[in-house]
């Protein structure tokens, strides 16, 4: 069978999208900017209460993924959803981008999980997220066969609050690492660290090449106060990282090299939903080329760029396109 560029594994979510004012997120007991877990009445509730909205199959490794594809990469994708309805448009949705999907779907337990997206006017994003359906992800749902056929495994971070879902990533490391692939871990979120930061000390220390991280998240798992401090250490874990700072640009880090990268110029911030999803799409999509990190720093900024200026968390232009001459 043909070598894959990336597998990603995640939490598999139908991506509900509207807008939303602070006065909406403080009258509904939202922090605004960041991501917290609901359970299924939650999720009803709020949904009532929500403005118009636009669905998508999303999860964050999800977005990650469908931009591989963009890119002109050979993509695969790991998730639980259950046999309802919103399992059906997620899977048909994901294949429909060339995506491939063969994870079975779950006949009993929990609906499809989904998150609600609040997007406030100065392109915040503020996420609740009922896990569903893809929390019952587990070991028996990784393919040996699958893992090995991919230059770059990447796990989210998100996934990481069952204890189900942690031995599934380092089963599915070990696979990889067995087969000489690289493992890639996004960290996805200042609270998710927090709840987690040991076991994802362990997982960067001690199974991860690759890691995605904001300057929050790199903060928050070496409980630092400064950005800088924690160049050092995440350079002694990691084979490389990449570490985004919004406006700022990016920085990719190695044992011996750091390489400063612009950010794309947008003429409009309009949601920063999946800007670093996308991001890690165009890195790994460079690593699994061969490309040199410069340029793959680059591809990471346009696809941010591309999709932090328009609402939703996945390009609505190829990005091989807007790549252009970046691609040999």
């Amino acid at each position: 069978m043909n070598e894959l560029d990336v597998i990603g594994i995640g939490n598999a979510l139908v991506d509900v999208l509207a807008q939303a004012d602070d006065a909406f997120l403080t009258k509904h007991g939202l922090a605004k900017g960041m991501m917290q877990l609901i359970d299924e009445a939650r999720a009803q509730e709020l949904y009532g209460v929500m403005g118009p909205g636009t669905e998508i199959s999303g999860g964050s490794a999800a977005n990650t993924i469908v931009g591989v594809a963009s890119f002109g990469g050979r993509a695969h994708y790991v998730g639980k959803v259950r046999n309802d309805q919103l399992g059906e448009v997620f899977i048909h949705d994901l294949r429909s981008t060339g995506v491939a999907f063969a994870t079975p779907q779950a006949t009993s337990g929990p609906q499809t999980g989904r998150c609600l997206i609040l997007v406030t006017p100065d392109a915040q994003r503020t996420l609740n997220t009922f896990l569903g359906a893809s929390s019952r992800l587990t070991s028996a749902d990784i393919d040996q066969k699958v893992i090995e056929r991919a230059k770059i495994l990447y796990l989210e971070g998100y996934l990481f609050d069952p204890p189900s879902a942690q031995d599934a990533f380092r089963a599915a490391a070990k696979m990889a690492h067995a087969a000489g692939r690289k493992v890639a871990l996004t960290l996805s979120d200042p609270f998710c660290v927090g709840r987690h930061r040991a076991a994802f000390l362990d997982l960067v220390e001690h199974h991860v090449d690759i890691l995605f991280a904001n300057e929050a998240e790199i903060c928050s798992l070496y409980e630092a106060d400064d950005f800088d401090a924690t160049v050092p250490r995440v350079r002694a874990h990691c084979e490389l990282a990449a570490l985004t700072r919004s406006e700022k640009g990016s920085v990719i880090v190695t044992k011996k090299d750091a390489h400063a990268i612009a950010a794309a110029p947008v003429a409009k911030v309009v949601d920063t939903t999946g800007a670093g999803d996308l991001y890690a799409a165009g890195v790994m999509f460079g690593l699994s080329r061969g490309l040199s990190l410069p340029v793959c720093g680059q591809l990471g900024s346009i696809a941010a760029g591309e999709v932090i200026s328009h609402i939703g968390a996945r390009p609505q232009v190829p990005l091989a396109k807007l790549a252009g001459a970046l691609i040999p």
